[in-house]
């Protein structure tokens, strides 16, 4: 494998033990656990000026913070996004700053792009011919276009409503007969979240980004619209790397956003819980963060804790409200579904978690232009 020097293999989250990733491919061997990338920072030399001394053009540029070789990677030139100062939102916010990280203008339209060059770069090292995963949309369609780029074939499992299987029902339908179907095709590569070790450590490079962008002062928050929560972790990490590194000296406070028809983490937040309970009735129109059993959900709640960030969750009229309000005050695009990012932000301020002084990042997980018809509706059903 074409590996970066302080790679040094993969730690299962659960047990401790640390694998070769040659031959350690997706959970851990042992215990079933996640794997999560290790590194020995002693042998990272990066300074600030040295990345500074990069051109600005895709996440590739913090290789020797990532598991693979820039010349490795399978890439359309991901990451790079813009950090869009919002003044009148600061001031409705009654908070300083607040940054909208646009992951839209991502190769395929959102964040999703960032954790498959990663997961479809290992496939390739692995030797794999075809590439799989159950996705609510967005992450099959980067997981296709990743596989197309690397000349493989990709099996996306989508609920309805590569190779495209739409199963009757909603997320949870799909990553059943996406689970099926790896019984009877033992050669198929997984790149499902959680299961494959390198989709969160792509997504880590949104933080390395936000704090770059920013001239290296640390966001007092970010507030990320929550579904499977690879985003968050994975920046959760990324901000620790780079504490751990001396480029910083202290971590954001992470907020996870999600959809009061669907928050399980919230509700495990609020309730005390290192995991979450299953969300029984998944009742949302945000249909990229309705994850009623998101499976990381410890991860989650250790990145909101030891970060100290919290949970919020709101209604989809809110959230669809939000995202309408955003697009009249900075003209900017979010998704639907990333608007709860914007109203969580809201709600968090009312609630006095802001001081008048800080500066809050949001993440827009995706282009608005995905959610057109969903905002379209929302509108007509207000008369607008």
């Amino acid at each position: 494998m074409e590996t970066t020097e302080a790679f040094v293999g993969l730690t299962c989250v659960d047990c401790g033990e640390t694998f070769d990733p040659e031959t350690a491919t997706h959970r851990c061997p042992d215990c079933g656990g996640i794997l999560d990338p290790e590194y020995d920072y002693d042998a990272i030399d990066l300074t600030r000026e040295a990345l500074e001394s990069r051109p600005f053009e895709s996440m590739w540029r913090y290789e020797e913070l990532l598991p693979f070789t820039r010349d490795s990677a399978v890439t359309m030139d991901e990451g790079a996004t813009q950090l869009v100062e919002c003044p009148k939102l600061a001031d409705e916010l009654g908070v300083a700053r607040v940054l909208l990280k646009d992951e839209g203008r991502n190769p395929t339209g959102t964040f999703k792009d960032r954790g498959q060059t990663a997961a479809v770069t290992a496939a390739v090292q692995h030797g794999a011919t075809d590439v799989a995963l159950n996705s609510a949309g967005n992450a099959g369609q980067a997981a296709a276009a990743y596989a197309a780029r690397a000349g493989l074939d990709a099996h996306v499992f989508l609920p309805s409503g590569g190779d495209l299987t739409v199963v009757e029902g909603r997320i949870g339908d799909a990553g059943a007969a996406y689970a099926d179907a790896m019984d009877e095709h033992d050669d198929w590569y997984s790149v499902k979240t959680f299961v494959t070790p390198y989709r969160h450590e792509g997504k880590k490079t949104m933080l390395y980004e936000v704090i770059e962008q920013n001239d290296w002062e640390v966001p007092d928050h970010v507030v990320y619209p929550t579904g499977g929560g690879v985003g968050l972790v994975g920046m959760h990490k990324g901000a620790k790397e780079l504490r751990d590194l001396g480029l910083t000296d202290e971590l954001p406070s992470m907020y996870a956003a999600q959809s009061s028809g669907c928050a399980p983490v919230v509700e495990a937040w609020e309730e005390g819980k290192e995991i979450h309970e299953v969300w029984d009735v998944p009742d949302t129109i945000c249909g990229g963060i309705e994850i009623p059993d998101p499976g990381a959900s410890p991860l989650i709640l250790d990145a909101l804790r030891e970060s100290d960030g919290g949970a919020v969750a709101t209604s989809d009229e809110d959230i669809l409200d939000s995202a309408v309000t955003v697009a009249q005050h900075e003209g900017l695009e979010m998704g639907a579904t990333c608007a709860a990012a914007a109203s969580g932000a809201w709600e968090l301020a009312r609630r006095g978690d802001f001081d008048e002084d800080d500066t809050v990042v949001l993440l827009n997980t995706g282009a608005g232009n995905k959610d057109d018809d969903v905002l379209r509706s929302h509108l007509m059903g207000k008369g607008i």
